[in-house]
């Protein structure tokens, strides 16, 4: 006979290799953890890759590359995410899976500045093995779960295996069918989470219920890529001229980037979205453009400040700077649609969108204009100051907000289907 085993030995095999969490098992009082913020270190250091190829090669074709490159990393932040949100736990099982995709996306990084051209086929390659694992993790889930999630756990395995099918050819294919390819392949997610959101209103698919934990998650992508504003402006001032010029127009375009922190954290972050599918992943999706604004925002910040002696910005520093903060106006406005307190606060929002919409407006008019640099700068963060100032003005007069609230910091009222 056997002894027994140690009750200490059993509780660790116990709690270091739990199954994931089936859908519908939410932690409503979840906080993002320490491994999770480790975790978005990594994607860091991705999406600077991205970021340095496109200030290096400001033009419309290094933009069109950027947003392809920018929508597949997206795409695989967003999955892995989703799952630590859904199923992920405080376990040495979830801790292993989330170090090797750490792993994965650190070789991904290697390949990703030169992914649009040279190192394409060893990005499609890696990018497989970062799916590959996703793929598993999510098969996992569905092992265990109740039947009325399995046809949408079916559908979404569908759409892992697929992806991994389309970069497989992706890899083997000339440069810019490769482009055209994981174009397609990001836009075909987009539209999957809108079919997917749509689906759940009928019967559960996903079992999907926005958290605190979750919001805090896409908000700390807004952070992440705020670094690269500063990294721009650190990056355009540290390869000119020390002058005062030089150093006036990095801190000017500092401020564009201020702007884009208040405008955001205070009219749409830390805020939950309704509690509806097609809502919630609406609102996950409206993340994209803004993180591709602020990103742009900060790769033109190099060449503004490396010009700053010139009468007029480059055309496509100009364009990139004002298209991405118009950008990042229009895609906030739309998000604030999709947020719990939506209905009860229409009577801002509603104008709020309409002047987030002019002053997008205002701000290309702007870029075509072409001021010098420094002023190209300041009468962007005056634009976003102005934006702001109005939100929390309508905020004050309609009595949202007294003095002793923080902006964005109110209590939210309850999710309502």
């Amino acid at each position: 006979m056997q002894p027994a085993e140690p009750s200490a030995v059993r509780r660790f095999r116990g709690w270091f290799w739990q199954p994931p969490r089936a859908h519908g098992e939410i932690e409503t009082e979840r906080r993002v953890s320490f491994l999770e913020l480790f975790s978005d270190l990594v994607y860091v250091v991705v999406i600077s890759q991205a970021a340095r190829e496109l200030a290096t090669s400001v033009s419309l074709r290094g933009y069109l590359e950027f947003l392809v490159v920018f929508g597949v990393v997206w795409v695989a932040w967003a999955n892995g995410t989703l799952y630590y949100e859904l199923h992920g736990r405080e376990d040495g099982r979830t801790r292993t899976f989330v170090f090797i995709q750490m792993a994965i996306l650190a070789l991904l990084a290697v390949f990703t500045a030169r992914a649009a051209g040279e190192s394409g086929a060893a990005f499609a390659v890696v990018y497989i093995g970062f799916l590959a694992v996703m793929t598993w993790l999510w098969y996992t889930v569905r092992r265990q779960d109740r039947p009325e999630y399995m046809a949408g756990t079916a559908r979404y395995l569908a759409a892992m295996v697929a992806s991994i099918a389309v970069f497989a050819v992706s890899a083997v294919l000339p440069t810019d069918a490769r482009l055209v390819v994981w174009a397609l392949f990001s836009a075909g997610w987009l539209a999957f989470m809108l079919v997917f959101g749509w689906a759940s209103r009928r019967a559960p698919v996903t079992g999907i219920v926005p958290t605190d934990a979750m919001v805090e998650r896409f908000d700390l992508l807004v952070i992440i890529v705020l670094g690269e504003v500063v990294v721009g402006v650190v990056n355009g001032m540290s390869g000119s001229d020390h002058d005062p010029v030089t150093l006036a127009t990095g801190f000017v375009a500092l401020m564009v980037g201020f702007g884009l922190w208040w405008i955001f954290f205070d009219v749409g972050g830390r805020r939950l979205p309704r509690l509806d599918g097609l809502v919630v992943n609406a609102w996950m999706g409206a993340h994209l453009p803004i993180a591709i604004a602020i990103v742009g925002a900060g790769a033109a910040m190099v060449g503004l400040i490396e010009h700053a002696h010139e009468p007029q910005a480059p055309a496509a520093t100009a364009w990139l700077l004002a298209g991405s903060v118009a950008l990042l106006l229009v895609a906030l406005g739309l998000m604030t649609r999709t947020l719990a307190d939506y209905g009860r606060h229409a009577v801002i929002y509603r104008p709020l969108a309409f002047a987030m919409v002019a002053a997008a407006v205002v701000a290309l008019l702007v870029g075509w204009w072409r001021p010098t640099p420094w002023l190209l700068a300041l009468l962007l963060a005056a634009i976003l100051a102005a934006v702001w100032l109005f939100a929390v003005l309508r905020l004050f007069t309609t009595g949202t907000w007294t003095a002793s609230d923080a902006p964005g910091t109110g209590p939210e009222p309850p999710a309502t289907a």
